[in-house]
């Protein structure tokens, strides 16, 4: 067996474990990564991301979800921004690689600033929205989060017939004075999380489309909050923020 050092990071209730490939020596088979990503039985965690060598950027974050797909974090980039700069990869400042492109970061001691992908061709079906910011979200708005079955309700939208195949995360949100409330189903960890930072982004400019005098909004999910700012410009959102604490909770080492 080989024994793998691993850093845990969370941001707002969301966790990650992190390794450091930058040699490419870590290669893990899909029952590896889903072990290390169960519960019971690994490490635990919403995902595992690998911070590994690019010519393109200051540092590719390659993401694995519990499941072992891949998509986009929105949580999982401002973790590894702070275990980058753990690791004497990066300052306050740089641009990293993810499944979506090149992401640009800058950081203080309180937040991790994430400039997301820009977003088009946001859709309105029923009544509820459709956006796609790095991973699709489905977003439902209810009177009250708190009282919903998330995980029944969630699930029956996941695998209903228009988005098993490709999977689809359904976030619950709730206008409050302060801004949203945020719960969320996510597809690969097939569970609520307490936190998504892709579903918070989207749930964001869902509410600008029923608001269009908004430009940036504060999002409580159970983990924490987060704060999302852009611009909307000729039916595209540009310049999308999304900002909020990650920081290291233990680190370890694993055999697999």
């Amino acid at each position: 067996m080989t024994a793998l050092q691993f850093f845990k990071y969370q941001g707002t209730g969301n966790d990650f474990i992190m390794m450091d490939n930058r040699d490419g020596n870590i290669q893990l088979t899909l029952a590896q990564i889903q072990r290390l990503c169960d519960r019971k039985f690994g490490i635990g965690s919403d995902g595992l991301i690998l911070i590994e060598t690019t010519p393109k950027a200051d540092f590719h974050m390659n993401f694995f979800n519990p499941d072992g797909s891949k998509s986009f974090c929105g949580n999982g980039s401002r973790c590894a921004v702070r275990f980058a700069q753990q690791l004497g990869i990066v300052g306050n400042e740089g641009r990293f690689l993810a499944i979506d492109g090149l992401h640009n970061f800058k950081s203080d001691n309180e937040a991790v600033h994430i400039h997301m992908r820009d977003v088009e061709n946001a859709q309105m079906s029923n009544g509820h929205y459709i956006i796609n910011t790095g991973s699709p979200h489905y977003i439902i708005y209810v009177e009250d989060v708190a009282q919903l079955d998330i995980v029944s309700q969630g699930r029956a939208i996941r695998y209903n017939d228009t988005f098993k195949a490709e999977g689809i995360n359904v976030n619950f949100v709730q206008e409050t004075a302060e801004g949203l409330k945020i719960r969320t189903y996510e597809r690969g960890v097939e569970d609520e999380t307490l936190s998504c930072g892709t579903g918070v982004t989207a749930a964001a400019l869902s509410y600008h489309m029923r608001h269009p005098e908004a430009s940036e909004l504060t999002v409580n999910a159970r983990g924490g909050q987060l704060f999302v700012k852009w611009n909307y410009i000729d039916k595209r959102y540009t310049d999308i923020y999304l900002c909020g604490p990650a920081e290291r909770v233990f680190e370890g080492k694993i055999y697999v």
